[in-house]
């Protein structure tokens, strides 16, 4: 294929280096520091106490490198109203865009039925230009179960996980997505379908959308986090709250929140990539992961107080920063 990655960053590297290291013809847009290590040293990777360096067409437009059978966007959901702005020359009526991204994405209501179906999320897609400028028919869900981190710019360290989840926008499995699936898996990823993506989206969204705005406001890793009893007791009455949004528009979680917590307390001491976006004074995507949350919740009815809570005191302490 020729494939590029919109967003070289940690999630974007590891699968860029992957997918060329498969013999894919590997190209990226990229900006500015990026940009300038991509061009002089390729995309590297440290997975296992090996570096590996891929050759890459590094571009900052992406009308340079033309039509592409697949257009992986793994950006922080701040950045795709630019994405939205200059991906059309990168798509042709072929062209599989695999959205890697966190929290709901612009397309999330594409895949539900009854009177969600087809809703657009003004938190994530205000005026619509997304879903103007990346057609729904063409968008490909991408969960991704990884963990990697920018060492340098260019450089990424995979810490743990080899996961992708791939779907159809649309919510349904079809020819395309189960080509690509097998694709990912040759490329060396643990690589499988989903019969609806908005599921496995939801499902991580659950606790992603906790972890990630405390770890920003306090600095503390997950284990931390969920040691405090105090704390712990918020995040469960967060989950609960999106549980039960969750199952008003038919994707139920079968799971209690202490299920939950006991699996991410097994990873360990985790910096999330919010944490590690306030470190490096990046905007942080708090829309994707919790503003969405919240208009969700006005769509089914769903009183979210706590939810309220932790989308103000982030947003507050976020756009303290700058970073929001």
């Amino acid at each position: 294929m020729k494939a590029v990655i919109y967003g070289a960053g940690a999630i974007g590297g590891w699968m860029g280096v992957k997918l060329a290291q498969a013999g894919h013809d590997l190209g990226a847009v990229a900006r500015g520091a990026t940009l300038a290590a991509l061009r002089e040293h390729g995309l590297r990777l440290i997975e296992g106490g090996e570096t590996r360096a891929v050759r890459v067409r590094a571009v900052e437009d992406p009308a340079e490198l033309g039509v592409q059978d697949l257009v992986v966007v793994a950006v922080k959901g701040p950045a795709m109203a630019s994405v939205a702005a200059h991906i059309a020359p990168l798509l042709g009526p072929q062209t599989i865009v695999l959205t890697a991204m966190n929290g709901v994405p612009w397309w999330f209501c594409d895949g539900l039925g009854g009177n969600f179906a087809g809703k657009r999320l003004k938190s994530v897609d205000p005026d619509g230009a997304i879903a103007e400028a990346i057609p729904g028919e063409q968008t490909v869900g991408c969960v991704v179960h990884a963990s990697c981190l920018v060492e340098a710019p260019g450089v990424i360290r995979h810490h743990q996980g080899n996961g992708l989840i791939v779907g159809e926008a649309a919510g349904r499995p079809s020819e395309r997505v189960k080509a690509l699936t097998e694709a990912l898996v040759a490329a060396g990823f643990n690589a499988s379908m989903s019969e609806q993506i908005q599921r496995d989206v939801w499902y991580k969204l659950w606790g992603n959308m906790t972890m990630n705005p405390i770890s920003a406001m306090t600095g503390a890793t997950t284990d931390r986090i969920l040691s405090d009893e105090l704390v712990r007791n918020f995040v469960t009455s967060v989950m609960l709250e999106a549980k039960e949004i969750g199952a008003r528009f038919g994707i139920p979680i079968d799971q209690a929140p202490q299920d939950r917590h006991a699996v991410t307390l097994k990873l360990g001491a985790m910096k999330t990539s919010m944490l590690q976006d306030v470190q490096a004074r990046k905007p942080v995507e708090l829309d994707a992961l919790v503003s969405a949350v919240r208009e969700l919740g006005q769509l089914t009815g769903v009183q979210t107080p706590y939810t309220d809570a932790l989308l103000g005191l982030a947003r507050l302490h976020a756009s303290t920063l700058g970073l929001y």
